[in-house]
């Protein structure tokens, strides 16, 4: 098995550049830094470092280990915090991932409510596309039902909402003022796509679209809801986004409701099965689902 503290000076030296520097940083000697890089490469087998200059650089193969290495150190720092927090009696530590709507709409009064109530809960908040290239599971996830960043084993899973998608067309769009539209009346519009990630968010629509019997005609790509928006400010098409999308709407947009069919999506929350009995994850999923009914969070 790897050394994890030569791992740790390792990543120093990688990230430093330097054997000094990395000693520094350590509060180590260069000369104990070179001997744990040292006894690392004969554990290994491998050549991780080579001099050049007045440096030192990783070797191909020592990229690689040092960018590996970066997710294992990552998850022990969050054991040994969470070691140290049941030692002094304190919650924890919480991994909550979500996606990016959420994330604008709903995480910010929760996690507000969370740290005033919990003022020794550690929160580590990651987007739900980002997780699966680090490998980490979540404690908690708001997801989109067909969208999990990891499998479900493990978890206890709970719908929240079940959300229509609405259009967003220009203020001076001729159905501006219509108030509702059918799915088939914007086949022929210059459509604003909003979802890189090509996600169940995307899915859904694109399935509701063809039962309505057409596809979009896609004539601008973004990355997010808010800028596929902006540009339909701008007057450069329209775009149609999950209620919960619509965060401050800029000026210059009308918003209609979509019929025949209305495209939907599911919003679901799960949480670790060995997690039921923890106070803080039971008050974040309260307030998740008062937040889903469309309440202010409570007072704890």
């Amino acid at each position: 098995m790897l050394d994890i503290n030569r791992l740790r000076v390792f990543r120093a030296v990688v990230a430093e550049g330097s054997v000094v520097r990395a000693a520094g940083n350590l509060g180590y000697t260069p000369s104990a830094v070179s001997q744990h890089l040292s006894a690392l490469q004969r554990e290994t087998g491998l050549t991780l470092v080579e001099r050049r200059g007045r440096g030192i650089v990783p070797t191909g193969v020592g990229r690689l280990l040092a960018a590996e290495s970066e997710a294992v150190l990552e998850r022990l720092a969050r054991l040994e915090a969470l070691t140290g927090d049941l030692r002094a009696g304190r919650v924890g530590s919480l991994l909550v991932s979500h996606f990016a709507s959420a994330g604008s709409t709903w995480i910010p009064p929760i996690v507000a409510a969370l740290t005033r109530e919990f003022p020794t809960l550690r929160l580590d908040l990651r987007l739900t596309e980002l997780l699966p290239e680090t490998g980490d599971r979540p404690d908690v996830e708001i997801f989109v039902e067909g969208a999990a960043s990891s499998p479900l084993d493990g978890y206890d899973i709970e719908p929240l909402l079940t959300e229509p998608y609405v259009a967003v067309v220009p203020a001076d769009h001729p159905l501006a003022g219509a108030g509702a539209v059918a799915l088939a009346g914007l086949r022929d519009e210059p459509w604003v796509d909003n979802d890189v990630a090509r996600g169940a968010c995307r899915r859904n629509l694109l399935r509701a679209c063809a039962a309505a019997g057409f596809a979009p005609g896609f004539h601008i790509e973004t990355q997010d809801y808010p800028t596929a928006i902006a540009f339909v400010a701008a007057g450069a098409g329209i775009t149609v986004v999950p209620r919960l999308g619509l965060v401050s709407p800029p000026p210059g947009i009308a918003v209609l409701d979509l019929v025949d069919p209305t495209p939907t999506r599911s919003i679901m929350v799960r949480s670790r099965e060995s997690l039921r009995e923890n106070p803080a994850v039971r008050r974040l999923l309260g307030l998740l689902r008062e937040r889903a009914a469309g309440e202010p969070p409570s007072a704890g």
